[in-house]
C-alpha cells in the first residue's frame, strides 16, 4: 500500500449545491493503515470511489462534532458492516461520540438485530471501539502515533487538529480553525501538513488563492489556518463561504487549495484530488 492522502470531501458546512463538493472527510493511507478523518456526507459513497473495500476500514477519527463532520459515522460503519466488516475497528473522537454511537445503534437496532439473526453477521456494537480523546496523545501502535491539539472554533470547544505520524512523515489536519498560534508548532519541520478551517475568507475565487499563497510563503497567518515556514507541501480546503477551490499551486508547487470529489447532475461522486505522501 503506497502512503496517499484524498480528499474524499473539501466543502465547508453540511448544505449540498449542484455540481459541488461534498461536505469534508479524507482518506489517509500512512504505514499500512486505513485512516478515515471526519465523516460527513458522502464519505462511504467517496471510500468505494478511492478504491477502498468497506471491510478494510481500520481506524476512523473525527475531529469535531458539527454534522458536516459525523453526519455519516454511523451510515459507514453500518454499510461496512452490512458489506462484510468482521475485524474491529477503532474510533477515536471528542466528548460525545460514545453517545452519538449508542444513539445511532438504537435508531437502527432493528436491523441490526434481524440481520445477526437472518444472515449470522456478528453484532456490529461489539466491533466499535471508541476513545475519547483530548490533547496529547491519543495512539501509539504498529509505528503510527496520533496526537491531538485543542483548536479554536467557537462556540464548538471539543474540536482537535491531528497529527499523524509514521516512519519520518508526518501529516497535520488542523480540523476548523482561525488564526490559532499554538497550531503553527504542531507540523514544524515536518514534510507535510494540512491547513484547513472555516473563516470569513474573502469569497472571490482570485481573492482567495491570493491570500492563502501569500501567507503559506510568508509564514503569516490567514484565517484559514496558520502556516510557519518549514513543511513541504499543504492543502487547504473547508473553506466556508467560498467558491469550490480550484487545484492550484503557488510557484513553488508547495500550498495545493483542496478539491475534493464533485457531484454531478446525477449525484454520482467523480474522484478529482489524490496527493501522494513521499
Amino acid at each position: 500500500m503506497n502512503d496517499r492522502l484524498v480528499l474524499l470531501g473539501s466543502k465547508g458546512g453540511p448544505a449540498l449545491r449542484p455540481g459541488g463538493p461534498w461536505p469534508t472527510s479524507s482518506l489517509l493511507e500512512l504505514g499500512g493503515r486505513t485512516i478515515v478523518v471526519d465523516c460527513g456526507l458522502g464519505v462511504t459513497r467517496g471510500l468505494v470511489d478511492a478504491g477502498i473495500s468497506l471491510k478494510a476500514l481500520d481506524l476512523i477519527f473525527i475531529t469535531h462534532l458539527h454534522s458536516d463532520h459525523v453526519l455519516e459515522l454511523g451510515p459507514l460503519l453500518h454499510t461496512a458492516w452490512t458489506a462484510g466488516l468482521a475485524n474491529p475497528v477503532a474510533l477515536f473522537g471528542p466528548p460525545g461520540t460514545s453517545h452519538y454511537w449508542r444513539r445511532f445503534c438504537q435508531a437502527m437496532e432493528f436491523d441490526i438485530e434481524i440481520r445477526i439473526v437472518d444472515e449470522g453477521r456478528p453484532d456490529i456494537r461489539d466491533l466499535v471501539s471508541i476513545v475519547e480523546f483530548g490533547e496529547g496523545e491519543i495512539l501509539a501502535q504498529r509505528g503510527l502515533k496520533v496526537s491531538a491539539l485543542r483548536v479554536d472554533h467557537p462556540p464548538v470547544t471539543d474540536c482537535f487538529a491531528l497529527r499523524f505520524d509514521h516512519d519520518g512523515k508526518s501529516v497535520v489536519f488542523s480540523a476548523d480553525t482561525a488564526f490559532f498560534p499554538p497550531l503553527a508548532g504542531s507540523d514544524d519541520g515536518h514534510p507535510r501538513s494540512r491547513p484547513r478551517g472555516q473563516a470569513a475568507v474573502p469569497p472571490r475565487r482570485a481573492s482567495l488563492i491570493a491570500g492563502l499563497i501569500r501567507a503559506w510563503r510568508s509564514g503569516a497567518a490567514v484565517e484559514a489556518g496558520s502556516q510557519p515556514s518549514g513543511r513541504a507541501a499543504g492543502v487547504a480546503d473547508h473553506l466556508a463561504g467560498a467558491v469550490a477551490a480550484v487545484g492550484t499551486a503557488d510557484a513553488a508547487g508547495s500550498l495545493r487549495l483542496g478539491q475534493g470529489r464533485q457531484r454531478d447532475q446525477n449525484d454520482r461522486g467523480q474522484q478529482r484530488s489524490k496527493s501522494a505522501l513521499k
